[in-house]
């Protein structure tokens, strides 16, 4: 009995504290990249990113959040259910109190607009420059696009 009681006083207090901070059964995402503005404060369902500490989707009422992102796909789960899927490079995710969403990434593309055959030799050729290179500095910046050339194919294929 004494454990229904507190399950009681735990929602109750839960609900009130839900209400303080003010959230909301909608999520608000803007998706933009330097190249385009994919959303802009539109109402979605959920949204999936890669971040460097791992891939998480976000619903509404999601804890707050501010994350990196890693090259990788950006999925989209809009209210009707259409799912849209983008490539980024990099970027930042912020998932604000309000239930709000901004994803910003440095460059950004619709998946079904991804060339794979271009990633492939973009690959072959900084896996080149990577192994050929002497200056550390041109090795780590082989690498990076080694890196996000890799994730370009995967998510195209």
């Amino acid at each position: 009995m004494l454990f229904v009681k507190n399950a009681r006083l735990l929602v109750k207090c839960g609900t009130r504290l839900m209400q303080a901070r003010g959230y909301a059964n909608e999520m608000k995402l803007t998706f933009a990249a330097a190249n385009r503005t994919f959303y802009d404060n539109a109402d979605v369902l959920q949204i999936d990113v890669p971040s460097f500490s791992g891939s998480f989707g976000i619903l509404a009422n999601h804890v707050p959040t501010l994350a990196a992102l890693k090259p990788g796909v950006v999925q989209v789960i809009e209210n009707d259910g259409k799912i849209i899927k983008y490539f980024v490079s990099s970027g930042t995710v912020t998932v604000n109190e309000d239930s709000s969403v901004q994803v910003l990434a440095e460059e950004a593309h619709e998946i079904k607009d991804i060339d794979i055959s271009e990633a492939r030799l973009l690959l072959s050729k900084y896996q080149s420059i990577m192994s050929s290179s002497s200056s550390d500095v041109a090795k780590a910046e082989a690498a990076v696009a080694v890196e996000c050339c890799e994730a370009l194919i995967k998510a195209a294929e």
